[in-house]
């Protein structure tokens, strides 16, 4: 007797008369056999499985019990097809309750009437081509519906799916060059260009820039003293490029000079670690955002809109937010990281760690001016007390 699940069995290998791969597998890993007993034991096994086998094909072969239809058809007719494994043969019965989910849903009224009419006994066994056809009908209706749930489902996956080809193209572009200072200066002109149009907006006139505020903003969070009001009234022609070329000229100086101090294979390991960790951080609370983007997405056919064009219009928006939010935070640190140089005395006493027993040995010593007092002597500073008490107290 196998008990399945709705999974039909699947992985159970049912043979009729037993199965015998185990035992002759265990024939085969005992040593203590000769090749001849092997092979006589394996004869015997086989023997009497074949005994066994013809006698379940007389008594019928497999025998299938349903308790009940699944959703599926495909699950029925697995379970079904376990009766007839290569050929042998077997029979399947379901037996199915009115109150099973599938009948009570979707033909527990019908088949009520059919019983009320026809006064049919408590208990009595229904078997009528039409309780066949009410089960087919209703589990292809299940069916209908969870296909387009999987095929709704799917073209919502397929927006993140393409977001994520993207994300995962850039991050192994990172991961394969060492050097990404190409990738970071783009971010880096691009934060500041944005920047620089809040406070500038195209296509408008002079009386209605900002260069005060844009520059107490470089100042302030920037650490960048920016002169672009002194540059406009230097200039013949007031030109907003013009101030954007010195803002990004500005900025390149201050990071050439941060990339000089540790040289650019330091500074551009240092890059692609800060980029690749806001790149993942990011990521992650995208994802989350897109998940609760789903799941509240189809409120929007209340206001006559399509739920799944808002959704792809929101997710294209949240991931183009999500690449600024990206370079608005490598541009912040690596802008702001401050790069301190080892004192004199730091670096006097890293080498002096770093030097062997007998490197240190070689070098000069200081000769000690108490070298010859003993520590009952009295102390060659005239205090009148022993060595010991007083300059000796720390030796």
């Amino acid at each position: 007797v196998t008990i399945a699940t709705n999974m039909a069995g699947r992985g159970t290998d049912i043979v009729l008369g037993g199965g015998i791969s185990k035992a002759l597998e265990q024939i085969d890993n005992d040593e203590t056999l000769s090749d001849e007993q092997k092979k006589a034991k394996k004869e015997e096994i086989k023997a009497q499985w074949q005994v066994d086998h013809d006698r379940v094909v007389e008594l019928g072969g497999l025998r299938i019990i349903g308790s009940e239809r699944h959703e599926s058809r495909r699950i029925d007719n697995q379970l079904r097809g376990r009766s007839g494994r290569q050929g042998d043969p077997g029979s399947s019965r379901f037996y199915l309750s009115m109150e099973d989910p599938l009948l009570r849903i979707f033909a527990g009224e019908k088949m009520q009437a059919l019983m009320n009419k026809l006064r049919l006994p408590e208990g009595e066994a229904i078997e009528a081509g039409i309780v066949s056809r009410s089960i087919e009908t209703a589990q292809r209706k299940v069916e209908s519906r969870n296909f387009d749930i999987r095929k709704q489902l799917l073209e919502y996956d397929d927006v993140a799916n393409d977001q994520r080809k993207e994300i995962y193209a850039l991050r192994n572009e990172i991961l394969e060059n060492k050097d990404v200072s190409g990738p970071v200066k783009e971010l880096r002109d691009g934060y500041f260009t944005s920047l620089f149009r809040h406070y500038v907006p195209a296509d408008t006139v002079e009386e209605q820039w900002d260069l005060e505020g844009l520059e107490k903003e470089l100042k302030e969070n920037w650490n960048l003293d920016v002169p672009l009001r002194a540059t406009l009234e230097k200039s013949e022609s007031s030109d907003d490029q013009e101030l954007l070329d010195v803002l990004l000229a500005a900025t390149n100086k201050v990071y050439d000079e941060k990339v000089a101090l540790v040289g650019h294979e330091a500074f551009a390991q240092f890059e692609r670690n800060v980029l690749l960790q806001f790149l993942d951080q990011r990521w992650r609370e995208h994802l989350s955002q897109l998940d609760m983007l789903r799941q509240g997405i189809y409120l929007r056919g209340y206001a006559q809109k399509q739920p799944k064009q808002e959704y792809k219009r929101e997710a294209f928006e949240l991931f183009a937010n999500l690449l600024e939010t990206v370079g608005a935070d490598v541009t912040r640190v690596l802008m702001n990281v401050q790069i301190r140089q080892p004192e004199p005395e730091e670096v006097a006493a890293a080498q002096q760690e770093a030097q062997t027993p007998a490197q240190q040995e070689a070098l000069p010593q200081e000769e000690d001016p108490y070298a010859h007092v003993g520590r009952n002597d009295p102390c060659p500073c005239g205090s009148g007390k022993k060595f010991k008490d007083c300059h000796g107290k720390l030796r």
